[in-house]
């Protein structure tokens, strides 16, 4: 139930972000979400790909130093307090949220939040034992 996340360090300069995203679409590689955070230097680009083994090959292949991680997929009601009760059940149950991001379309009448978790296999079991529909790469990438 786990998705695989690409995480590519990128210079902070006009044109750094559109190389990797000119290299994925010449090889006909979708990007379903993304992410981008910036510090001083430089950017960490993250991508949700279906294929993202090839997509990873093909990045550092092209010189850029590509991290996989491991992300949890989640649907949230789309209405106020949606998003609160997920993260009252995580912290409920003392589970630490790295970072997170929304995927970008939603799933008939709820949204998707994309999750970093320290303990992604421990989320996953408090998620679904409160009730709450984790999703899987069938779902995402259907």
């Amino acid at each position: 139930m786990k998705l695989k996340q690409l995480s590519l360090f990128l210079e902070n300069k006009p044109g750094a972000l559109s190389r990797p995203a000119k290299i994925l679409a010449a090889a006909k590689l979708n990007i379903l979400t993304l992410s981008i955070a910036e510090a001083n230097q430089f950017g960490i680009l993250r991508l949700i790909l279906r294929e993202w083994e090839k997509a990873k090959k093909l990045l550092e292949k092209n010189g850029f130093v590509v991290k996989g991680t491991d992300m949890v997929a989640v649907e949230v009601a789309d209405r106020p307090g949606g998003l609160a009760e997920i993260l009252d059940a995580l912290a409920k149950a003392g589970i630490n949220v790295e970072f997170m991001y929304a995927f970008t379309e939603k799933r008939q009448d709820k949204g998707v939040l994309i999750f970093r978790f320290d303990d992604p296999d421990n989320a996953i079991r408090e998620l679904q034992k409160r009730g709450i529909n984790v999703l899987g790469e069938v779902e995402i990438f259907q």
